[in-house]
């Protein structure tokens, strides 16, 4: 009889047990499923906002498009531009559902890859950190990629070209899109992109690339002075000092002609037009409770401008769905 007891209450605590583990296995599986979809709320949610955010940045290329065809025909009772003025670097938009803030970048405020003498290039290297030793073969690259070969033979450069898998050889001819930097010998995505390191705050600081610096459309001769990065400013011979006062000062508004003369360069900076021209835009989305989302897109566009009879007067060259910027 005892051991029937026994028997009985071992049966009853081994189910006991067995229920005790089955509630922890449940309770593991519906923690786990809860936290899945918390999470996968919040990744659908994101990806919401990224997708509102995207087409908020290309309504403010749409509003540039606009307002530069407005042009500075159209002035505040101060006198400013109501839309735009050749030499704004900077226009800014708030809309019912975020703001944005909108680049104009003229071509010319780069060099021309194509016709920039290496010792530019060489300096141009230089501004952005490089050291020497690599900044020279990098300017060398450069100028044997866009030169053509003695009597069609292969050069140092094609010889390690033709080492790397795959193989290719130089173009000897004129650079056709920016990109092409990428296949010089010493250049890395680094450097043609760009990167940022933080400051002792924690705050991003950008650092230029070379399709920030070069472009197949730049100048040959003036540089804008109010979209040139430092690194051009200094590779045109302007001092570190006085290319972070013209860019202080840029910020505030537009340096106009009369004010050339007191920062050098050997004529080489100027208010200089263009028919072609980056648009970048960077957006946020204003919350609910009036904050701003997180969540940044920046899209950018490269436009050509057209005589007035066309229409529209622009055409798009080339578009980036992503694109970086410090705005």
């Amino acid at each position: 009889m005892e051991i029937s007891k026994a028997r009985g209450k071992g049966r009853q605590g081994s189910a006991l047990l067995a229920v005790l583990w089955l509630t922890a296995a449940l309770s593991a599986i519906a923690f786990t499923v809860a936290n899945t979809v918390r999470s996968e709320t919040e990744r659908t949610s994101t990806e919401m906002d990224g997708i509102r955010t995207y087409y908020l940045a290309t309504g403010a290329i749409d509003r540039t498009l606009l307002y530069i065809q407005w042009g500075p025909g159209f002035r505040n009772p101060d006198g400013t531009p109501k839309y735009f003025e050749n030499g704004m670097p900077l226009l800014r938009y708030q809309f019912p559902s975020g703001v944005a803030v909108a680049e104009v970048i003229p071509e010319t405020a780069k060099l021309n890859v194509n016709a920039s003498p290496p010792q530019e290039l060489l300096k141009l290297m230089v501004a952005l950190g490089i050291d020497p030793g690599r900044a020279q073969i990098i300017a060398r690259g450069i100028v044997d990629w866009r030169s053509p070969s003695a009597g069609g033979s292969y050069t140092q450069f094609d010889q390690q070209y033709l080492s790397l898998q795959p193989s290719f050889q130089a173009r000897h001819a004129s650079f056709e899109e920016i990109e092409e930097l990428l296949l010089i010998q010493g250049v890395t995505p680094d450097l043609f992109y760009g990167t940022y390191t933080t400051d002792q705050e924690g705050h991003f600081v950008p650092h230029a690339g070379l399709r920030d610096c070069l472009s197949v459309y730049g100048s040959t001769g003036q540089v804008d002075i109010n979209s040139a990065e430092l690194a051009v400013m200094q590779a045109l011979g302007v001092p570190p000092g006085t290319a972070a006062s013209i860019v202080e000062q840029r910020r505030v508004k537009p340096i106009r002609g009369e004010r050339l003369a007191e920062f050098g360069a050997g004529g080489r900076l100027g208010v200089v037009p263009n028919s072609i021209a980056t648009l970048r835009a960077t957006a946020r989305l204003r919350l609910p409770d009036g904050k701003f989302s997180d969540v940044r897109r920046t899209v950018s566009a490269m436009v050509k401008f057209l005589p007035p009879e066309w229409n529209p007067p622009y055409h798009i060259m080339r578009w980036y769905d992503n694109a970086f910027s410090v705005q």
